[in-house]
């Protein structure tokens, strides 16, 4: 199988690139490379996949020198005539879509920056799934979509329509555009919401690397609603397993769909929707004693109201995952930290 993942220079997106790799699939990565956070970061994980940063130029394929059915492309998801050719010259079996603008608190500050990646840039993936004959799509949501839902656990059958963040919005409007697709040209398309991924080669905007770095050099870390806060944080090889099971199997439409009385879960286009996440939400504080004791150093908090953009909680009902694929996370979050601090302290050089 020929598998195109975009955001391979990313922290989703390197992992599961690396894990196909090793169960022998042929994967071309594709990422801008974009500067939203340090981009030497970005060329360790493509080193890492056997991809040179001097090699790298724009729109030029580079073979990797570690994994012989790996090859990387430097390119903009919003570049419509590259990301055509590049379909047309490959022929992929599937693609994993998870270059995106992420970020819920940059998209106030910085909202084109969204509509270009994750609505032009989504678009120019499906128009090129649909003229290129690819059925197999996944594609990166967010437990963002959930939005001013207070229901608890956030199931995929709840109603999405009020979004607190642009980033939210965008991926709200990505799995909008998705059935669209899986509707007219009968594109088998799966979006995941993902729950707070954190481990090793994560990215440096989210708590754990932000809280890691602000720990290890005597600084504060901010603690948001003033601590009253919970994640389902989920352990990114447990997520990778999933992702890897929805790629194997294609989505397809469900008879059990009532168009009289219609299930936001259901559908009968080759369309699926989950939730990807922990079923077990942690409580802020406990994450952050969790990552004291791993690094063996107290935290000096400075406890703030909560941010524009942000929720109290999320939760995910994994039902459906569990249901469909038997699959469930089983990365304790002591287990997990213990191995992002290692990366954490060996990639930047504590000791």
């Amino acid at each position: 199988m020929k598998i195109l993942v975009t955001g391979t220079a990313g922290f989703i997106g390197f992992h599961l690139t690396k894990k196909l790799l090793q169960r022998g699939a042929e994967v071309v990565g594709l990422d801008n490379i974009n500067d939203y956070y340090d981009v030497n970061l970005k060329y360790a994980r493509l080193e890492e996949l056997g991809i040179k940063k001097e090699e790298i130029e724009d729109n030029k394929i580079v073979v990797s020198k570690t994994y012989p059915k790996h090859r990387f492309i430097k390119v903009d998801l919003a570049d419509s005539k590259n990301i055509d050719e590049l379909f047309k010259k490959e022929e992929f079996d599937a693609v994993c879509n998870l270059a995106a603008q992420a970020g819920v608190r940059y998209s106030i500050e910085n909202p084109h920056a969204y509509i270009q990646s994750n609505i032009v840039g989504f678009l120019n993936i499906l128009e090129a799934c649909r003229h290129n004959n690819v059925k197999n799509l996944c594609f990166a949501s967010s437990s963002s979509v959930y939005g001013l839902n207070k229901s608890q656990p956030f199931k995929t059958s709840d109603h999405t329509d009020h979004p607190v963040s642009l980033y939210a919005a965008t991926k709200k409007s990505d799995e909008m555009m998705a059935h669209t697709y899986a509707h007219l040209y009968g594109i088998c398309a799966t979006g995941l919401r993902f729950f707070t991924v954190y481990g090793p080669w994560g990215r440096p905007d989210m708590a754990p690397m932000l809280f890691a770095d602000a720990i290890l050099n005597n600084r504060e870390i901010k603690v948001f609603n003033h601590g009253n806060m919970s994640r389902d944080f989920t352990y990114i090889d447990d997520i990778v397993d999933g992702i890897i099971k929805v790629i194997d199997n294609p989505a397809k439409s469900d008879s059990n769909f009532d168009a009289k009385n219609p299930n936001s879960s259901l559908s009968s286009a080759s369309y699926k929707i989950y939730n990807i996440g922990n079923n077990a939400p942690v409580n802020l504080m406990d994450f952050i004693q969790t990552l004291e004791k791993s690094i063996g150093k107290e935290a000096k908090k400075n406890f703030m109201p909560m941010q524009a953009g942000d929720v109290e909680s999320t939760y995910a009902d994994t039902t459906e995952l569990i249901k469909t694929f038997d699959y469930k996370p089983n990365t304790k979050l002591s287990d997990g930290i213990e191995k992002f601090v290692n990366w954490y302290k060996n990639f930047y050089k504590y000791k």
